[in-house]
C-alpha cells in the first residue's frame, strides 16, 4: 500500500491507495492541521496508527520547492527530508514532488465533475497545459507533452516580482514596497495577499469599514474568508470587501495570463487551489476574463485557450498517488 500526502500550510491530506484501486480511489485518508504538528512523520504516524494499515512507500506533494529529495514548506516550519523519513517508517522509498507538481500530474485523469469550465475556447491536442492555483500560498505549474503523455513540471513562479496592470495595481504595490522587501504574485494573489489587498483600500480611503466587520476580522485568526464572506454577501454585500475581492480577480486573471504566455499553454488553463472554488461568482464576471486577455498582440492567442476551475479539493492527492502508483509499477 501507498501512503499519499497533500501538504499545504493550512491543512495537510493524508490517503493510502493500492495499485488495484487506483489514484482516485483511496481506502482511507484524513485531514490534519499542519500547524499542530512539529512534523510530516508526526501527522504520518498519527494517521496510520488511526487506521491500523501498513504502507510500504509514500509520495508527498509540498507547498514549496523539492531539491535533492528535501523541502522546506514555503508557510511552515518544516523541513522534510525524504530519506529521513524513508527510515524512520521503514519504507521502500519515499518520493516528494511540488503541489502544483501533483496537481498537474492529475490533470490528465480528471473528470467532467471536477471542473468548472469558466471560459470556453479551442485547445489544441498536445499543446502545454498552464496550472495556477491561489490557496494559502500561490503555486504554479504546468504540463508538457513529450509525444506520447503529459509530464508535469513544477515552478516557483508565483514568486516572481508583482507587475501592476493600471494605476490602482501601481498604488497597491506601492505601498507593499513600503513594508515589504519584495513584492511577489504570492503576495498579492492567495490565501495570505488577500488581507494586503483588503489593508491597501482601507488604509488609501477606498471605503470606510464598518464595525461590524471590524469585529469578525479582529476575532477571526484567518482574515481571508470573512473577507470572502463579506465580498459575496448576497443580501448585504461590504463595499470594501467586493474591492478587495475584485482587485484579486483582476491580479489572478493578468496572472494566469502571464503563466499562459509563457508556457504557450495551447492545452488550457488550469484553476486550483482552496480559492478559486468558493470565488466563483467572482470568476464568472468579465473582470478576470478582461485581464486574462489583456495581453496586447497577443490578445487573439488568449481568446483560444479554454480555462477551468477545479472543483475537486483531492486534486493534489489524485496526482500524488498517480505518480507514486507508477513509480511502485515501474519498481
Amino acid at each position: 500500500m501507498l501512503l499519499v500526502g497533500d501538504i499545504g500550510g493550512t491543512h495537510t491530506r493524508l490517503a493510502v491507495y493500492t495499485p488495484q484501486a487506483g489514484p482516485r480511489a483511496p481506502l482511507a485518508g484524513a485531514t490534519f492541521s499542519s500547524a499542530r504538528y512539529p512534523s510530516l512523520e508526526a501527522i504520518a504516524e498519527a494517521f496510520l496508527s488511526q487506521t491500523g494499515m501498513t504502507v510500504t512507500a509514500a509520495c508527498f506533494d509540498v507547498a514549496g520547492p523539492v531539491v535533492a529529495g528535501r523541502a522546506k514548506v514555503t508557510n511552515l516550519p518544516w523541513l522534510i527530508d525524504s530519506e529521513q523519513f524513508r527510515q524512520r517508517l521503514g519504507l521502500s522509498f519515499v518520493h516528494l514532488m511540488n503541489d502544483l507538481e501533483a496537481i498537474a500530474s492529475g490533470i490528465p485523469i480528471l473528470e467532467a465533475d471536477d471542473l468548472e469550465v469558466l471560459k470556453e475556447g479551442r485547445p489544441l491536442p498536445g499543446g502545454a497545459i498552464a496550472v495556477i492555483a491561489p490557496g494559502t500560498g500561490l503555486g504554479e505549474g504546468f504540463l508538457v507533452w513529450d509525444g506520447s503523455q503529459y509530464r508535469a513540471q513544477p515552478s516557483e513562479g508565483s514568486h516572481a516580482d508583482f507587475a501592476p496592470t493600471d494605476e490602482q495595481q501601481v498604488g497597491l504595490l506601492r505601498y507593499l514596497l513600503a513594508r515589504l522587501d519584495h513584492v511577489s504574485y504570492e503576495r498579492v494573489c492567495s490565501g495570505i495577499g488577500l488581507p494586503n489587498l483588503y489593508a491597501y483600500l482601507k488604509e488609501t480611503g477606498y471605503a470606510e469599514e464598518p464595525d461590524w466587520l471590524a469585529r469578525r476580522l479582529a476575532e477571526a485568526t484567518d482574515p481571508t474568508p470573512v473577507i470572502v464572506a463579506a465580498a459575496l454577501d448576497p443580501e448585504q454585500p461590504s463595499p470594501l470587501c467586493a474591492a478587495a475581492l475584485d482587485l484579486f480577480v483582476a491580479i489572478l486573471g493578468a496572472e494566469a495570463g502571464n503563466l499562459a504566455l509563457k508556457v504557450m499553454a495551447t492545452g488550457g488553463v488550469y484553476l486550483g487551489g482552496g480559492i478559486p472554488p468558493h470565488i466563483l461568482p467572482a470568476l464568472r464576471g468579465e473582470r478576470f476574463r478582461q485581464a486574462f486577455l489583456n495581453k496586447g498582440r497577443f490578445r487573439d492567442l488568449l481568446a483560444g485557450v479554454p480555462i477551468y476551475v477545479i472543483l475537486n479539493p483531492q486534486a493534489a492527492l489524485i496526482g500524488a498517488a498517480r505518480c507514486g502508483l507508477s513509480m511502485m509499477a515501474d519498481g
